[in-house]
């Protein structure tokens, strides 16, 4: 069976965790400062706060911006549900952002025109949560020339996008936002078995998360005349902390991200190569480097569910597993009961983009025999529609 994602993990991961279970530390320590400095370096950002998944530290972005019940938020109608449930927990006042059916990431004109809109009604959201879907980064300086004009703040969910640049800039630096967010689930590019960084240029930002993330407890520094041992409680804060374990996963794993991230793209350029000239297909259009943790495929002509489940049915029969990145926000009957009688923005391309994307299998050691087995089944499956 050809999965659509598998971790890999390289024989220095084994070692070194071998090696740490027999260390004195287990939980927070060193390593996990290693890894935050050696995230921020490699993005380029001026601090980095490791916590326990993606979802913990979407969570401490929104418990740092102080989203109140009254505060708007916005995002994409196309996303991993932790990227909107952040929000959640401060506010009910949301509101879903349609797609561009060519990146599938949000649509910015039809962000502008919204924005020019809510700035009529006085009900301008206060943040607005990013997410550069499959690792292909969203026009974030066009973005910051709106958050600087409608004066709200910025979460990029880049849970998918280690690795992803504009230009020579890359995702995670924070330069056009206020925070970035990665995940190191073991699907993604390089995996610490459970995890997540958010990324800032915020010193007061910084000091919020750390204080959230230990349950709001400030220590005193050391006055180097003896072990101070004294704390205070500030707030009330969560247990969000990175073992030792799991960050020296992470640092194992990213010594060899610039080889992933190579691997992953030739194998979509095998993909974009063999299937670009198929008119049936929308093929993402790259708004800069991705770091390609999802090829997705979009077929042109609208299908019915139906038939794209006969189209994963009939792939798996043939030993390969395809996925669908995701399942529209605003479809689901929970978030619907949490929306209540709000006025929701139209999506009709989210819709047709939950019809047609189909996520081909893209994972580091995918084989090539592998990667024209799963063109010639496409091109087989799609006669059937």
């Amino acid at each position: 069976m050809i999965p659509y994602n598998r971790h890999n993990l390289f024989p220095q991961d084994k070692t070194l965790i071998k090696n740490l279970l027999n260390g004195r530390i287990l939980t927070q320590g060193p390593l996990v400062n290693k890894f935050e400095n050696t995230i921020k370096n490699y993005v380029n950002s001026k601090y980095a706060i490791a916590t326990t998944n993606a979802s913990t530290a979407l969570h401490c972005a929104c418990a740092s911006l102080n989203i109140e019940k009254t505060d708007i938020v916005w995002f994409s109608n196309i996303t991993f549900i932790s990227s909107a449930s952040c929000s959640f927990h401060f506010t009910k006042k949301i509101n879903f952002l349609d797609i561009d059916l060519n990146t599938f990431n949000i649509d910015i004109n039809n962000l502008e025109k919204k924005l020019v809109l809510a700035n009529k009604k006085k009900s301008l959201p206060k943040l607005i949560i990013i997410t550069h879907l499959g690792g292909n980064p969203c026009d974030m300086k066009r973005i910051y020339k709106l958050k600087k004009k409608y004066k709200f703040k910025i979460i990029e969910d880049a849970s998918h996008a280690l690795g992803s640049r504009l230009g020579n800039i890359y995702i995670g630096s924070c330069k056009y936002s206020d925070f970035t967010i990665f995940s190191f689930h073991p699907l993604k590019n390089i995996t610490s078995f459970e995890g997540g960084i958010i990324t800032t240029n915020n010193l007061n930002y910084n000091n919020r998360i750390l204080k959230l993330r230990e349950h709001g407890i400030v220590r005193f520094k050391n006055n180097n005349k003896g072990y101070n041992w004294k704390y205070k409680i500030n707030s009330i804060g969560y247990n969000f902390r990175m073992s030792e374990i799991h960050a020296a996963l992470g640092l194992s794993q990213f010594k060899n991200l610039d080889n992933i991230i190579k691997k992953r793209n030739q194998i979509a350029k095998s993909y974009t190569r063999y299937l670009k000239e198929n008119n049936n297909l929308i093929i993402q259009t790259k708004m800069g480097f991705s770091a390609y943790h999802l090829y997705i495929v979009l077929l042109k002509k609208k299908i019915s569910l139906k038939k794209k489940s006969q189209l994963f049915k009939f792939f798996f029969k043939n030993n390969i597993m395809l996925q669908s990145h995701y399942i529209p926000l605003n479809k689901h009957k929970l978030i619907k009961k949490i929306v209540g009688k709000q006025r929701l923005f139209s999506c009709k391309k989210s819709e047709f983009y939950y019809s047609n994307a189909v996520s081909l299998p893209i994972f580091y050691s995918l084989k090539n025999s592998q990667i024209l087995k799963v063109i010639n089944k496409l091109y087989l499956g799609l006669s059937k529609l």
